[in-house]
């Protein structure tokens, strides 16, 4: 994907490079026709909100709430550059799902602790993050107690209540917790 956008991702959006990409494969279910689709969106953000995480920080600010109302409003936000057309790529919020890619790249995108965070986004609080749900995540947090084993479902019903329990442990910055509980997963350990 970095190949076709060159070394100014930016400008390739803001330019409308993406507009020859074709219908050819760039990663298992990520194709040309995704990208332009993501192109499209982030160029309709940065013209209409100045950046991306203009579109996200109004309803994030209300906390965890609006941490999702922040994955709608972008959601629409793509939708509206491309005709109103949804992408498979981008979670909706308002079903059951756990909304896991938005929920980890907001967490990327605005914590500052983690070794792998890049704490660029300054207008929202990692305090209304909520915690990245997985299947690794899911199984680690329902052996220590912290979601109910006997619920299976990895869904935003069990992204609101691990995010509340971790919530507990530290009120500020309840997704710290994330690469420890994902670590543990994969390793199979818990």
């Amino acid at each position: 994907m970095f190949g076709l956008l060159g070394p100014s991702p930016y400008s390739y959006v803001m330019k409308g490079n993406y507009r020859g990409l074709k219908d050819g494969p760039i990663h298992r279910t990520f194709f040309e026709y995704d990208l332009k689709y993501f192109c499209r969106g982030f160029k309709y953000c940065y013209e209409n909100y100045g950046s991306l995480e203009a579109v996200f920080a109004p309803a994030a600010s209300g906390g965890e709430v609006g941490v999702w109302d922040g994955i709608a409003l972008f959601r629409d936000a793509m939708a509206r550059a491309n005709g109103g057309r949804f992408s498979k790529h981008i979670a909706d919020p308002g079903s059951a799902s756990a909304c896991k890619r938005l929920n980890l790249s907001l967490r990327w995108l605005v914590r500052r602790e983690g070794p792998v965070d890049l704490g660029l986004w300054e207008s929202i609080s990692p305090a209304s993050l909520c915690i990245p749900l997985d299947l690794h995540v899911g199984r680690v947090a329902r052996s220590l107690g912290l979601l109910d084993p006997a619920r299976k479902a990895n869904d935003r019903k069990a992204v609101v209540a691990l995010t509340e329990k971790l919530r507990g442990f530290c009120p500020a910055d309840p997704a710290r917790y994330d690469l420890a509980l994902f670590g543990a997963g994969v390793d199979g350990q818990q």
